[in-house]
């Protein structure tokens, strides 16, 4: 039985998003968790929105996941800056992904490699880039630059074979060429920020 698993499968819509200066930028970043099977298309799940389909979405960056074993770090930091009680857990999307996983982390991820799952299969396509979208929802102007250093950012995923998926799903990480990995391109593009 394997150790990696699907926590939340999480959806939403593109809405207006406050950011710095008080203006408002249409995104799609917000995201809950659903329950049941969710579908997933060459370009995403069902029900879910991108807002910039230049920078998220498209059919190489379909799906989002995110290390759940990272969420303890940002309620760290959110504690900290008071934008939440000390202890309170993040929900499952909080940090905009469609797939809060288990057992995978950045550096265990390979573009190319394949998340197989009993009902459709996912590659790993791209790190996320982290944008000031992401600093509106954490609450504080610096959690694009904690990203960055912390290397924390998931990665983006192709849908290979299409299907569906639920939480509580296991999944197989099938290896593929391992010429670049997610945390190494993750480092290089985001080398200007740091």
């Amino acid at each position: 039985m394997s150790h990696r698993r699907v926590l939340s499968v999480n959806v939403g819509s593109a809405q207006p998003l406050e950011v710095g200066g008080g203006r408002s930028v249409l995104s799609g970043i917000g995201k809950r968790a659903v329950e049941g099977d969710v579908r997933f298309a060459p370009l995403g799940l069902a029900g879910d929105e991108q807002a910039d389909p230049s920078v998220h979405g498209g059919l190489e960056k379909a799906v989002y996941a995110y290390p759940v074993e990272h969420y303890a770090f940002w309620q760290t930091v959110r504690a900290q800056a008071g934008l939440q009680p000390w202890g309170e857990a993040l929900p499952g999307g909080f940090m905009g992904e469609n797939l809060t996983l288990g057992g995978l982390l950045e550096g265990d991820m390979w573009v190319g490699d394949v998340l197989r799952f009993a009902r459709c299969d996912l590659a790993v396509s791209a790190p996320r880039q982290p944008c000031y979208k992401f600093d509106a929802v954490m609450g504080f102007a610096q959690a694009t630059r904690l990203m960055v250093r912390s290397g924390y950012c998931g990665c983006y995923l192709a849908v290979r074979v299409p299907g569906l998926i639920a939480a509580g799903e296991a999944f197989e990480l099938v290896p593929g060429p391992r010429d670049v990995g997610i945390g190494e391109l993750f480092r290089s593009v985001m080398a200007k920020h740091r």
